[in-house]
């Protein structure tokens, strides 16, 4: 297991402000010399210790990612099995190579997690929405050494408590929400992330369910087409993410993810692409007592698209309260130096 160490030292060839750091093994090569100016060195030194778990996922892969390029000192608790499997394992290395250090455990695993919370300040979780459960061990051992100055639970999509499809969506947000009054019980310092949707995540096939490209002739819109949803790409969604953990702005609060340029409706949503294609599209409404119909007519876990949809796009779950007087926080005004990909941009990409 690699692992980056190293030692800083006066470069006697540069400016006396100049620090030089040389990495031995982790960095892009053996003996790589970096440098940086001491406040960036001291900025570094501030910097929280980071733990992602989940970090070969699809989403966790982005975190620490993040975490390392806004200069984290960064850990990646790795499951046993991970290490042997093809892609994981090439990505395990990238992480290592870009100075990621890899702790060997597991959710399961108490000892490991115990030994892991020691080495850092904040932990992020990016499991499965399904393994949502899996984090009550994490919890209690985050209780139990009481070190951790920022927890982020596994969340990372529509907001739990905000949702109004109470009864239809197979218990996917009850767990998120469960986890989140755990963590409130126990005093963890917290920070819930709710970044709405993923841009790879139905924005594909212009919400087709189905379909793996935007529609060239005809699409579906569902309802009147006027409510409108949240796109976030996902490496975006940890650079916000990265920047909110030592901020005390966020500290005990929900960051909603609403960049602009990435909030629109389904109408709006086919306007751009038909802007983009130069073509009108045949539009084909379907009300929503159709789109419920659909939903019961489809089995689970098929019909979990036609849920979602109807949650953002009916509904209006992602976008029909308003963040600040609920008690949250918006990510893009506290942070409006990170850039972010916009719906047009990633349109522009399927074309």
């Amino acid at each position: 297991m690699l692992q980056s160490q190293g030692f800083l030292e006066q470069d006697p060839l540069h400016r006396r402000d100049r620090i030089r750091r040389k990495v031995y093994r982790g960095g892009k090569r053996k003996g790589q010399v970096n440098f940086y100016w001491k406040s960036e060195v001291n900025d570094m030194e501030k910097k929280s210790r980071v733990l992602v778990i989940g970090a070969t996922g699809r989403l966790g892969r982005h975190l620490a990612e993040a975490s390392l390029r806004f200069s984290h000192p960064t850990f990646a608790l790795v499951r046993d099995s991970s290490f042997s499997h093809p892609l994981k394992s090439q990505n395990l290395q990238s992480l290592s190579n870009a100075g990621a250090t890899l702790l060997r455990g597991s959710l399961q695993d108490e000892a490991s997690l115990i030994e892991a919370l020691k080495q850092v300040d904040v932990v992020i979780c990016a499991i499965s929405p399904t393994q949502a459960l899996d984090q009550k061990l994490l919890i209690r051992a985050i209780k139990q050494v009481g070190c951790i100055k920022r927890f982020i639970p596994s969340e990372f999509g529509l907001d739990p408590d905000k949702v109004q499809v109470s009864g239809m969506h197979y218990n996917f947000f009850s767990p998120k929400a469960e986890i989140r009054r755990l963590v409130e019980e126990q005093g963890i310092p917290y920070t819930f992330v709710s970044c709405n949707f993923f841009m790879s995540y139905l924005l594909p096939s212009l919400v087709q369910p189905g379909l793996t490209s935007p529609p060239r002739d005809q699409v579906t819109i569902f309802g009147h087409g006027n409510t409108k949803g949240v796109f976030v790409q996902e490496k975006d969604i940890a650079s916000f993410t990265i920047r909110a953990v030592d901020d005390p702005r966020t500290l005990n609060k929900v960051l909603h993810l609403r960049p602009p340029g990435n909030v629109y409706s389904m109408n709006e949503l086919v306007g751009i692409w038909e802007t983009k294609i130069a073509k009108k599209l045949q539009k084909i409404y379907l009300s929503e007592q159709e789109l419920l119909n659909r939903i019961t007519e489809t089995p689970y876990p098929e019909n979990l698209d036609l849920i979602f949809i109807y949650s953002a796009f009916i509904k209006g779950d992602q976008t029909y309260f308003d963040v600040e007087a609920s008690g949250g926080v918006e990510g893009t005004k506290l942070y409006p130096e990170v850039n972010y990909t916009t719906i047009s941009e990633y349109l522009d990409t399927l074309l």
